[in-house]
């Protein structure tokens, strides 16, 4: 049967996580102007739903926090995702996509490949034309690298720019805090500012770290905190260096690691339990360092309908 001759719905509505990288190690620049990576990602219980309707035609609207600095034109990675999907399948991408947007904006936790994958869930199942997984995840990676991690969620090493997933074993739960910046940072300026910062420099193959992943099969929490490492730190602190002290708040509360998620700004500061989550996340927001701090917990399933 056709797509076109299937029974529309009326929407769809997808659930998807925020990720944190345990581990980002950074190779040196390729040709092409990526980086090769080593990327330990952790989906965590922050989430924005992407919800699709039929439309006359492709538009994007959002709310939530920061959701004023959300593209809602074709840039969108959700759009560009329904774009993708119908193109592969000989229709016209008309449907209307809603972000209601938890995850921070421009904040290192992927809350723009979140969306493209929530949107390329979502369309596939109002349009039911049942891709597979293999499919989904070959258009994830046309849109992003971090893109193919949000569909999958849980745990996973990526490799390549960070698009080819191996899924990751993990014994137990991992506490949280997140403090979210005022502003954003892009994440090609953070890679440019990290190739500045090691011109000349001979820089490693990335390769993960067998004591992290270990940590994360144990479940073990001060293990795991002993291995957290972001190649990408120096370049995030060097462009924003207030992002130091929100550092320091976080592990003289009590974390007992803390890091730069990503390309930032957002910091993450993994936590013992959840009385240690609410001490650490209460005195980042009293700090004046952040502009709110936020609880979750990993891993989380990846996007999911609803």
């Amino acid at each position: 049967m056709s797509a076109g001759t299937r029974t529309p719905r009326a929407s769809v509505t997808v659930r998807v996580p925020a990720k944190v990288n345990v581990q980002l190690a950074v190779g040196a620049a390729r040709p092409d102007g990526f980086h090769d990576l080593a990327n330990v990602f952790l989906a965590v219980s922050l989430f924005d739903e992407v919800t699709a309707t039929p439309a006359a035609e492709l538009t994007v609207t959002c709310e939530g926090p920061d959701a004023d600095k959300v593209p809602l034109d074709r840039t969108n990675l959700a759009a560009r995702a329904a774009e993708l999907l119908a193109a592969r399948h000989g229709i016209s991408p008309d449907v209307h996509l809603h972000i209601a947007k938890d995850i921070p904006v421009a904040g290192g936790m992927a809350g723009g490949s979140a969306d493209g994958a929530g949107a390329l869930l979502a369309c596939d199942a109002l349009w039911g034309l049942d891709s597979s997984r293999e499919e989904l995840l070959e258009i994830c990676a046309e849109l992003g690298s971090d893109v193919p991690f949000s569909l999958v969620g849980g745990a996973a090493l990526g490799t390549g720019r960070g698009e080819k997933l191996t899924e990751l074993p993990v014994g137990g739960d991992f506490h949280w805090v997140f403090a979210v910046a005022d502003g954003g940072l892009s994440t090609p300026v953070v890679f440019g500012e990290f190739d500045r910062l090691t011109e000349g420099v001979d820089v490693p193959a990335p390769t993960a770290s067998p004591a992290l992943l270990d940590a994360l099969r144990a479940g073990d929490t001060t293990a795991l905190a002993g291995t957290l490492a972001n190649d990408l730190q120096a370049a995030a602190l060097s462009l924003r260096p207030s992002l130091a002290a929100t550092l320091t708040t976080g592990t003289d509360a009590g974390a007992l690691a803390a890091l730069v998620s990503g390309s930032g700004p957002t910091t993450a500061f993994l936590v013992k339990d959840v009385e240690a989550a609410e001490t650490v996340a209460a005195a980042l927001a009293a700090s004046g360092t952040c502009r709110t701090a936020r609880v979750a917990t990993s891993p989380a399933p990846g996007a999911r309908l609803r």
